[in-house]
């Protein structure tokens, strides 16, 4: 019997992939997670968890990544394999499939953001006990949507709500959400990063320079590259496409509370629930954004992200 755990042990450090599972919830909004996160209803969610192939019995550092509203992309994997070519291992989280979604292109209401937020701290604190792993140089990098987590999953009311013991050591995003513009300007110590094109109509570019700017005055190790006459997703390989029904957030700016709600432009009013978010989205959003690639803007931010995991991920 002895031998037999030792061999199934042996098979489990040896393999280059792995499921992992861990409980998590559904907080719609950033204020279930610092005002009520001990009462949301669990969620079970999975990850994909692969390792170099070149590997020995060291302990690996460790990129999350995080895909967009239209869920794990063919340009999402490339990096992934990238980082993997580096020496680092990689989980591919699945919020989405966990909750048997497939996109929230037009909606952003049946998984968002704050739910993704707790889902990576969750498999943080799963992975922290993996003899494979290198819990203190792990990275959360995500798109879109999941760049939108991978930013504020460094907010600090947040960190210090899920009160997890460990942190992300670097948080690199792709065409974020910025126009949510917190009262509370405390964010991770870690370094943050943004690659933006210059034309994105899904996201406004000039929001995420406007927060950053914000953040470094506030002394947050925060920066932004902006590739120009770039589109959202300019790290794809297809040429530009209107994303049918996708939101337009150009003209969209919102402030995000001290208890993490965002507020509408009208009245202030929280939107918490999916209702109350779809009111605040039209009052300002348009419909049906360009998106596509960018042959030299893929390129540098390809060289980017390669050399900042390096930077920061290998001690």
């Amino acid at each position: 019997m002895k031998y037999l755990i030792f061999i199934l042990s042996l098979n489990l450090i040896l393999s280059s992939t792995e499921i992992i599972k861990f409980d998590s919830a559904n907080p719609f909004s950033l204020k279930d997670i610092i005002t009520n996160l001990d009462n949301q209803e669990i969620q079970k969610v999975q990850g994909v968890l692969k390792f170099p192939e070149n590997r020995n019995s060291q302990k690996f550092p460790l990129v999350i990544g995080v895909a967009g509203s239209a869920g794990w992309g063919e340009h999402h994997f490339e990096y992934l394999q990238m980082y993997r070519d580096m020496g680092i291992a990689t989980l591919q989280l699945q919020s989405f499939m966990s909750r048997n979604e497939t996109s929230t292109v037009g909606t952003q209401n049946t998984v968002t953001t704050p739910m993704i937020i707790l889902d990576s701290y969750r498999a943080l604190e799963k992975l922290s006990t993996h003899p494979m792993i290198d819990i203190d140089n792990v990275a959360i990098t995500g798109w879109s949507l999941g760049g939108g987590v991978t930013l504020f999953s460094a907010w600090k009311p947040l960190m210090d709500a899920i009160n997890s013991d460990y942190k992300f050591a670097a948080h690199l995003s792709y065409y974020p959400p910025c126009f949510a513009e917190p009262g509370i300007l405390e964010f991770s110590n870690s370094p943050i990063h943004i690659l933006m094109g210059e034309l994105d109509e899904w996201v406004p570019a000039a929001a995420c320079v406007d927060l950053i700017s914000l953040m470094k005055d506030n002394g947050v190790d925060a920066n932004i590259t902006i590739y120009e006459d770039a589109h959202h997703s300019f790290d794809r390989e297809h040429d530009l496409i209107i994303a049918e029904n996708g939101y337009k957030f150009t003209d969209c700016r919102f402030k995000l509370s001290d208890e993490g709600a965002v507020l509408m432009n009208f009245l202030d009013i929280p939107m918490t629930n999916s209702f109350l978010q779809k009111i605040g989205f039209a009052m300002c959003a348009g419909r049906n954004p360009l998106f596509g690639g960018h042959p030299d803007s893929r390129k540098k931010s390809f060289q980017f992200s390669r050399e900042f995991m390096a930077k920061h991920l290998f001690d």
